[in-house]
């Protein structure tokens, strides 16, 4: 029992869903009169579930149940919890044990090497051309590879460290060799001995040296389709916050490795990393209606805005809620002549973004690469279950769906975090919410996604340190913004960008700052603070969220919780202790601001009643801000509790005022001690948190995945044709049931012939039991026998 994460009560058995361990799951039923335990399956624990809502549907034998696992059983699984998001070292291992060092073995390898080419512009040139890398047509058998391999090794050993590769192209040509082995002697050696160990005693760490230098990855599409998707004044408006942050940040930081690797490699090669997201006509001041925009601070990376249509073919001018966009994605996979080539590496994000990646990337044949940044399922309780109440409003039916295609057609899963994958011992990780999960009157799913598939790894990403840098840094400090800011925090007026004012200035400031919805919590930060005496006597509190006004919102929980903050402010009377600032979409001033709440001697904190890793944190963090955040989620790895920062549980909103409360009392007393918390993040952050480990690693598994695949070619061919049905008879119908901007909502789709009856059924009230209730049940059914 205290294991177990679910129980259904239906007498006379009761089934448990018990959670030994992160990843591994059992399902059993014990019957209520003899206490009998038996072992089900998956599925027949789902079936016990969904009688509760849809009996019917539950013993109909022609009720659609997926099993993604069954494609799955020639592809190797990692065993411990503890290897779960290690994908990548995992699949060299395998890889290493695969090729194994005889010659027969090593020919999958020796064939990939051949595909190595080059099609596109070289740099400072107009001329588009077709090359091959590393190896020739003239090696044709794995023993010519390895005479190739020691002619060019020894040669290459004999000249001086620096000779550049163009004084030995020619013969390495003769031996069958290309240019990409490195910039000069050096490097060519180096990756020529990668390579020769790998031929010899395959070994995992010289198969990632080796596929580092793999020069396989030049040009990148990232889909991120929601929200507003922009360099400036976006951060705050609807379906607009960390995300489009991350993904600057990465593009950034994947040009500059890209670049890197491209000079090592000997190349003269001119990368491209393309943004694919959504045109805006009415764009509110920002440039989302710019067709193409270069990425700030980079060469060769852009954002390409494709708008969507209107069934009549027109440009649809107005933004659309992430919950209602998936009748407008299909588009998104059909526009192969703008990109004029193919890619190398896809990247999507979101459901959106990860959906039209696995559509173009199933057509295109090209290395796929997700990032969920959040799952719905595990944001909403009972969504699964209760799809039909909540499908109007949010389409789950289709966001569900959308994920489960999305996760099961990627090569590789990117998370920022363990407990994204596969949460805490006490509790489930956002992936692994959707291991057997069911949908009652749509789709069981009895093998959804197992967090063990290689295919997951963690790539912790940073903040921009040009932007982000601790408070400490007098220099850099940007003082002109000090006017801007001080008018910010403490003008005693309400106007349209703030409300509330500050009447002690001498309190440190408690801040926050992220989009004003139901999961970010700041209205329980709110709400904390004004039952919490303490900590309203000790410090003052300063929130950045959403809009002011509910008239000016369109956002369905955005407008909930402007009404609910305002109601708060007055329900605690907490005019002159809080100010709220309306979203700030300037990151450089959002930099400063963080900078100059540190000089109050403040701290961050990040309430979220679930944060699937924290980008807020890590700024904060980055600035030298002492930050408390959820213990729900990434910050909760991302910051040690009680030595870099505190944990908190958004759940239990009287113990995190407490905890607020005696970290300023202790600052009160001894100030050595903020110093002390302040630095203690700052060195967790270096340690751990930079874009350049992120974006290394991230190349290694486009490079790493892209032969994976070819090992896996026939397994793959077959999963592909399964997703591909599932995407057009299941998903493309469900897409049907969402209303285009402007129409009326269909009627719910359902799976079977009994649509319309099913339609009508209502859901029982949900009876699931803790344990106490269960422990009482089986004593009284036991002592009524």
């Amino acid at each position: 029992l205290l294991c177990s994460q679910e129980a259904v009560v239906l007498p006379p058995f009761v089934a448990f869903a018990v959670r030994m361990n992160p990843g591994i799951w059992e399902y059993v039923k014990v019957h209520a009169d003899d206490l009998s335990v038996e072992g089900i399956t998956p599925s027949e624990y789902l079936k016990f579930k969904e009688t509760l809502y849809d009996e019917k549907w539950a013993k109909d034998d022609n009720s659609l149940e997926v099993d993604f696992g069954a494609l799955d059983l020639s592809t190797p699984r990692l065993t411990l919890p503890s290897s779960i998001g290690n994908g990548m070292q995992f699949v060299s291992k395998f890889m290493s044990s695969k090729l194994n060092g005889k010659p027969e073995s090593m020919k999958p390898l020796l064939d990939y090497l051949l595909t190595l080419n080059y099609r596109g512009e070289v740099r400072s040139s107009a001329i588009h051309i077709t090359e091959k890398l590393m190896v020739n047509d003239t090696i044709d058998t794995v023993n010519k590879l390895q005479t190739a391999l020691l002619l060019a090794e020894v040669f290459v050993s004999g000249l001086p460290k620096f000779t550049p590769y163009l004084k030995f192209e020619q013969r390495f040509q003769e031996w069958g060799l290309e240019k990409g082995w490195g910039e000069n002697a050096e490097t060519c050696k180096e990756t020529l001995n990668f390579l020769s160990e790998v031929l010899q005693a395959p070994d995992p760490i010289n198969m990632e040296k080796f596929f580092s230098r793999v020069p396989s990855i030049f040009n990148i599409v990232v889909f991120s389709i929601h929200g507003y998707f922009g360099q400036e004044k976006v951060l705050g408006l609807p379906d607009t916050g960390g995300q489009v942050v991350y993904i600057l940040d990465q593009v950034r930081s994947m040009e500059e490795e890209l670049l890197q690797r491209i000079k090592l490699q000997g190349l003269h090669i001119t990368p491209k990393i393309l943004v694919l997201t959504r045109l805006i006509p009415d764009s509110k001041g920002t440039k989302c209606n710019v067709e193409l925009e270069p990425v700030e601070n980079t060469k060769y990376s852009h954002i390409l805005r494709v708008p969507f249509k209107t069934e009549d073919g027109k440009d649809l001018r107005q933004w659309v809620s992430r919950f209602d966009i998936y009748p407008y994605l299909e588009r998104y996979a059909q526009i192969l002549d703008i990109l004029e080539g193919k890619p190398d590496l896809i990247i999507g994000n979101y459901t959106d973004g990860n959906l039209v990646a696995s559509l173009m990337a199933s057509k295109l044949g090209v290395t796929q690469g997700t990032i969920a940044h959040a799952l719905e399922k595990t944001k909403y309780e009972d969504s699964d279950t209760k799809w039909r109440e909540l499908d109007q409003k949010y389409h789950f039916s289709c966001q569900f769906t959308a994920d489960m295609i999305a996760m099961n057609t990627t090569d590789f899963i990117i998370t920022s975090t363990y407990q994204e994958i596969a949460g805490s011992k006490e509790k489930p990780g956002q992936y692994e919410h959707h291991y057997a999960f069911t949908m009652p009157g749509l789709c069981r799913y009895a093998t959804g996604i197992n967090v063990f598939d290689p295919k997951f790894n963690i790539a912790a990403p940073g903040a921009d340190q040009s932007v982000y840098f601790p408070f400490t840094q007098k220099q850099k400090r940007l003082t002109a913004l000090h006017p801007q800011i001080e008018e910010l925090l403490y003008s005693k007026e309400d106007t349209d960008e703030h409300i509330g004012y500050l009447a002690d200035r001498s309190k440190p400031i408690i801040f926050s700052m992220a989009r004003l919805d139901k999961v970010k919590n700041i209205t329980g930060l709110v709400e904390w603070y004004g039952q919490n005496k303490k900590v309203r006597d000790l410090v003052n509190l300063v929130v950045v969220a959403g809009l002011l006004n509910a008239a000016q919102s369109k956002d369905r929980e955005e407008i909930d919780e402007i009404n609910k903050m305002h109601n708060l402010i007055d329900k605690y009377q907490l005019k002159g202790q809080i100010r709220w600032i309306k979203a700030q979409t300037d990151r450089v001033r959002n930099g400063e601001l963080y900078r100059y709440i540190a000089d109050t001697k403040g701290a961050f904190v990040q309430p979220a009643l679930y944060e699937a890793f924290g980008l807020t944190v890590i700024e904060a963090m980055n600035c030298g801000l002492p930050t408390f955040a959820t213990n729900q989620g990434g910050p909760a790895e991302i910051i040690v509790d009680g030595v870099s920062g505190f944990h908190i549980n958004p759940m239990n909103g009287r113990e995190a005022g407490t905890k607020i409360a005696d970290f300023f009392q202790k600052c009160k007393e001894d100030p050595g001690y903020w110093n002390k918390m302040s630095t203690a993040g700052l060195q967790r952050i270096y340690e751990c948190y930079t874009w350049k480990i992120y974006a290394t690693k991230v190349l290694n598994m486009g490079s790493m995945y892209g032969f994976w695949r070819t090992l896996n070619k026939e397994e793959r061919v077959a999963k592909q044709r399964y997703m591909q049905m599932f995407y057009n008879l299941q998903f493309r119908n469900l897409v049907k049931t969402v209303p285009r901007v402007g129409e009326q909502p269909p009627r719910p789709a359902t799976t079977t012939g009994a649509a319309a009856e099913r339609n009508q059924i209502v859901a029982r009230p949900r009876e699931r039991q803790v344990c106490a209730l269960l422990r009482n049940l089986l004593r009284k059914d036991r002592g009524s026998n």
